[in-house]
């Protein structure tokens, strides 16, 4: 198809800047200039972390609308619908109201609008009916019913876990059998069921006119793919095409774009590289940077002053990047040249860690920073947890992001429960949640056992009086011997851990999906247990919070809403606080161990931990225990990770700690 360029209303010639209503030079710097103004051909603009990439989108819009393009033409896809909201309201506060009526959205919400005009192209004659996550997996368990892979005698994955396969298996562009070898390898004798299933799955949602979540990207790049004069249609009404947070995106979205630029190449992608830590949603790190491939005489465009931090923390940020492999080149500036630099802090132990950073904590809200600007990061959500009892011992308040405080995972108040048993044999609440977990007994039973327990008077030895009942006899009587042997039995504390995880590991594969994440937790629980001589101090210190807190009311009302921020790297891409603590910055912790065996999953750890540098303003400290055991590995631990390992202490001052 030939392309004619159609020039501007003004013959060509491009209005002189003083005929614009905004001032964008003085408003923006060179290159987010140059980004807002570059409204031809592909454009790939890389924003670095705090570059103002947000700003440079909205003065984007505005800059179209003002240039007389119409709205209806401008199409504008970012990851959250509240994102694409905010920017054209911002726009339209910057011009006028034409910039919201530009097209914005999701690409799940594009799709689904498109797919409805377009649906008899696709075979859909009564239009298409979506179903949401739950709904789909309440097929997923239906279909799993009716096939048999629901019965007590088999273990089998949960309708949770099996739509998280086939969603990741569509979204990473894998095969379903893949999936499971890399992600859940504990399944991969199911793996011939789940592949039947999934193709009930796929036929159950043709014959009934469903498209799940997934389903929306797939049919329409289909819908794209195989109707040229859909392409065409819909390329030349979206002439201008924006797509924010593009190391984000998956290669299906990577194709939806490529087809709806079809007649004219007006594609501007936002994005860092060195920010694509998504890759387990299955975003593709390969599409920002085979971006100019895709698109040839592509611009490149490099946002690299950072309006967030100071000079010596952008300064650690290069560094660690600079270790990438594969990279956009940049180095972050910024007009905040002085400021403190940024410390690697060793301690003897985690427990020190942990002393250390609250000290510093409450040390810091001394001196005037309130505790919402302070932000505790890890690799992983129960690296925290001894910092967790730390905290509360010292009446830190806190909130948790992306994981669960200690005391509400599930698994860890399960094998608690057992302990608490232990040390008080009336202990009603303990003894229903360990009766539960034994096969067959509910509550009505647990409260009669408990009852029986409790009327012999011979605390855990009572067990032998109860008459258990066919159904539940074997797995009753496991439980009472385990208890009754190590009633009185004089073992340390970890050897009592330890004996109650090898009788709860079969419990936790049975009710739990997710099992070799939790059981990582559980060995770090012992850990914890190795510094407490006696059971009754060590349960008095894991009682962070009453056995029925949630996340929604943990947030204590007399700190006027100062809480410390614990937060997983993963939840806090995006945001910022004044001082960040980088904790276990350990060499097979962060990395960890699992992820060192490919070179990409290395290169995207090495990205995370850049993430992790570029949420602080001011300050910024990356701490690490020394003579750790890994209990799954059988290794000592004692090195800083690698991606800070040897950098000059004139980047990155170390500080040694004095007790």
């Amino acid at each position: 198809m030939k392309r004619y360029v159609m020039k501007s209303a003004s013959g060509g010639l491009r209005p002189e800047e003083n005929a614009f209503s905004i001032p964008y030079k003085e408003a923006l710097n060179p290159a987010q200039y140059d980004a807002v103004t570059t409204l031809e051909g592909p454009l790939l603009v890389i924003a670095g972390a705090g570059s103002g990439k947000t700003r440079t989108l909205t003065y984007r819009v505005a800059r179209l609308v003002e240039e007389g393009i119409p709205p209806s033409a401008i199409l504008l896809l970012t990851f959250t619908r509240r994102s694409a909201q905010e920017m054209l309201r911002r726009a339209a506060a910057l011009l006028d109201q034409r910039c919201e009526r530009v097209a914005g959205g999701t690409f799940h919400s594009f799709a689904n609008l498109t797919l409805r005009r377009y649906a008899e192209k696709l075979g859909f004659q009564s239009g298409i009916n979506i179903l949401d996550r739950a709904d789909a997996e309440d097929v997923i368990n239906l279909l799993r019913t009716r096939m048999g892979l629901n019965r007590k005698e088999r273990r089998f994955p949960r309708k949770r876990t099996i739509a998280t396969i086939y969603s990741r298996a569509v979204n990473k562009v894998t095969p379903v059998e893949e999936i499971i070898r890399q992600d859940y390898p504990h399944f991969l004798k199911e793996t011939i069921d789940l592949l039947r299933l999934y193709e009930t799955y796929q036929a159950y949602k043709r014959e009934n006119i469903l498209m799940d979540y997934d389903d929306l990207l797939i049919y329409l790049r289909a819908l794209l793919e195989k109707n040229p004069d859909v392409q065409e249609a819909l390329s030349q009404t979206y002439r201008y095409i924006m797509v924010d947070e593009y190391q984000d995106t998956n290669k299906i979205q990577a194709d939806i774009i490529r087809f709806l630029a079809a007649t004219h190449d007006n594609v501007m992608v936002v994005g860092d590289d060195s920010q694509s830590i998504y890759a387990f949603r299955g975003a593709n790190f390969r599409n920002i940077m085979d971006f100019p491939a895709m698109f040839p005489d592509t611009k490149t465009i490099k946002l690299e002053e950072n309006y967030r931090s100071t000079q010596p923390i952008l300064n650690v940020a290069n560094v660690i990047i600079e270790r990438a492999r594969e990279k956009y080149t940049k180095v972050l500036f910024t007009q905040k040249k002085y400021g403190t630099l940024p410390a690697l802090v060793v301690a003897e132990d985690e427990q020190t860690q942990s002393q250390f950073v609250s000290q510093r904590i409450l040390e810091l809200r001394e001196e005037g920073v309130p505790l919402n600007e302070i932000a505790v990061l890890f690799r992983s959500s129960y690296y925290s947890f001894d910092l967790e009892i730390d905290l509360n011992q010292r009446n830190i308040p806190f909130v948790k992001v992306g994981g669960f405080k200690f005391m509400e995972t599930a698994h860890i108040k399960d094998l608690l429960a057992h302990m608490k048993i232990l040390a008080n044999p009336v202990d009603t609440v303990s003894w229903h949640r360990v009766l539960l977990l034994v096969e067959s007994i509910g509550p009505r039973t647990a409260q009669e056992i408990f009852q029986g327990v409790t009327r012999s008077g011979m605390g855990l030895h009572g067990l032998a009086t109860v008459k258990p009942k066919p159904r539940y006899a074997p797995a009753f009587e496991r439980l009472r011997k385990e208890l009754q042997s190590l009633d009185g039995n004089h073992l340390s504390l970890v050897e009592i851990g330890a004996r109650l995880m090898r009788y709860y590991e079969p419990i936790l594969e049975k009710k739990y999906d997710d099992y070799p994440k939790r059981a990582k937790d559980l060995e770090h629980l012992l850990t914890i247990m190795e510094r407490y001589q006696h059971l009754e101090n060590f349960l008095s210190d894991m009682a962070l919070e009453p056995p029925n807190a949630s996340v929604d009311n943990i947030l204590a009302t007399d700190y006027e809403d100062e809480q410390l921020v614990l937060s997983t790297i993963h939840s806090a891409k995006g945001l910022e606080w004044h001082t960040v603590f980088i904790i276990s910055a350990l060499e097979g912790r962060f990395p960890a161990s699992y992820a060192v065996r490919r070179d990409e999953d290395v290169e995207e750890e090495l990205r995370l931990m850049y993430v992790a540098a570029t949420r602080a303003k001011e300050n910024l400290y990356f701490t690490y225990p020394i003579d750790i055991y890994d209990r799954g590995t059988g290794m000592i631990l004692s090195r800083p990770s690698r991606f800070i390992e040897g950098i000059s202490e004139e980047v990155l001052e170390h500080w040694s700690l004095v007790i």
